[in-house]
């Protein structure tokens, strides 16, 4: 590691992602970040930082840490404004690049990088005035992105979502299609080729890769097995990650493969200080115990308890608390519940104001 930081400071000047011993450290500490392990990303930071003290990589890596390390990150977070804070600071030192000069391409990604995760925290917490102003600005940036494909292919992934996005949103939001026509055409099969090409090679995006596909598997497709294996991909690589460990175990149980998931949530521990994250495994130990067991009180039991535990989450409970009343509503109908219980549309029509995919509900 000496050896290979001294090589560092060799570029002190120069680009980070045209090194590969810089390219490689970078990596390395974005999957220190993504599997949990703050204090060797940390070290990285720390490193970057001093050897590139004017890239805007050092900030994009510490907004990373951050939003990480505090997940789920809230809008009354401490770490909020920090997070806020290196990502704008990250966005304004790429800004200064023109794409006149010869490292555009690697502050392009940057800027981009910093914009993607400012964007998901925003529209996570429902935050919908800092989603539009943020967004009108990020277009003319992102159809840059499609110019420097053969540069990173980090770059994949933003062209990847926007021929998906532009072609699928219209059709699952009608509301949005006079919009839509007002920005270019994509091309779903082409962009979900494009994500992909992220996936198995981007310095920055790798995980959001594998992450986003599986969703747009899921919620989009409806296809629940090919969101599987790119679940359980990203489970075998950061296994340390509480987000990719419940959307495996939540894939499994949507594909019916109750004993494996199961074996996982036996394993997890509720006492580990994450509230959001002992919801999410409050939750399955209820579907099992109504889908498995036939255990429709304790079902009921764990339904109620996770979403007692989601209601200081706000937007971010909101997917999971619908799990639990699509859950509470199936009960209701078997039990013929009433009177102070509620019944089975009180708790239905509750999911569906929550959820977002409809479909996604685990009735079947």
């Amino acid at each position: 590691m000496f050896m290979l930081l001294l090589g560092f400071q060799q570029g002190l000047q120069g680009q980070i992602l045209r090194d590969t011993t810089d390219i490689n450290l970078v990596k390395r500490g974005v999957d220190y970040v993504y599997n949990l392990q703050f204090d060797k990303a940390n070290e990285i930071y720390r490193h970057i930082s001093e050897a590139f003290p004017e890239s805007p990589i050092p900030y994009l890596f510490k907004g990373l840490i951050i939003y990480w390390e505090y997940y789920p990150l809230l809008p009354d977070s401490p770490e909020r404004s920090y997070f806020e804070e290196n990502m704008q600071k990250s966005i304004e030192i790429s800004e200064k690049k023109s794409d006149k000069d010869a490292d555009y391409a690697e502050y392009l990604l940057t800027d981009l990088c910093a914009r993607g995760m400012l964007l998901m925290y925003y529209a996570d917490n429902g935050l919908s005035m800092d989603v539009f102003s943020l967004a009108r600005s990020t277009y003319h940036y992102i159809r840059l992105s499609f110019e420097h494909t053969s540069e990173y292919n980090d770059f994949y992934f933003f062209t990847g979502l926007y021929n998906y996005y532009r072609e699928e949103y219209p059709d699952a939001h009608p509301v949005y299609r006079p919009l839509a026509i007002l920005f270019p055409k994509g091309n779903k099969i082409r962009g979900l080729k494009e994500i992909q090409m992220a996936a198995k090679s981007s310095i920055f995006l790798k995980a959001d890769s594998y992450s986003y596909l599986s969703y747009i598997y899921i919620c989009f497709e409806n296809d629940f097995d090919k969101a599987l294996s790119l679940n359980r991909t990203l489970h075998d690589l950061y296994p340390e990650n509480l987000l990719f460990r419940s959307e495996y175990i939540k894939n499994l149980l949507l594909e019916k493969r109750y004993s494996e998931a199961e074996d996982i949530v036996k394993s997890c521990d509720l006492a580990s200080g994450n509230k959001y994250f002992a919801a999410q495994i409050l939750f399955f130990k209820g579907l099992l115990q109504e889908k498995v067991y036939r255990n429709l009180s304790e079902a009921e039991s764990f339904y109620d308890k996770a979403i007692e535990y989601l209601e200081n989450f706000g937007d971010y409970g909101d997917e999971y608390e619908a799990y639990a009343y699509f859950g509470l509503s199936r009960i209701s109908k078997m039990n013929g519940m009433n009177g102070d219980r509620g019944d089975k549309k009180k708790y239905r029509k509750k999911a569906l104001s929550l959820a977002s995919f409809k479909k996604v509900n685990f009735d079947d």
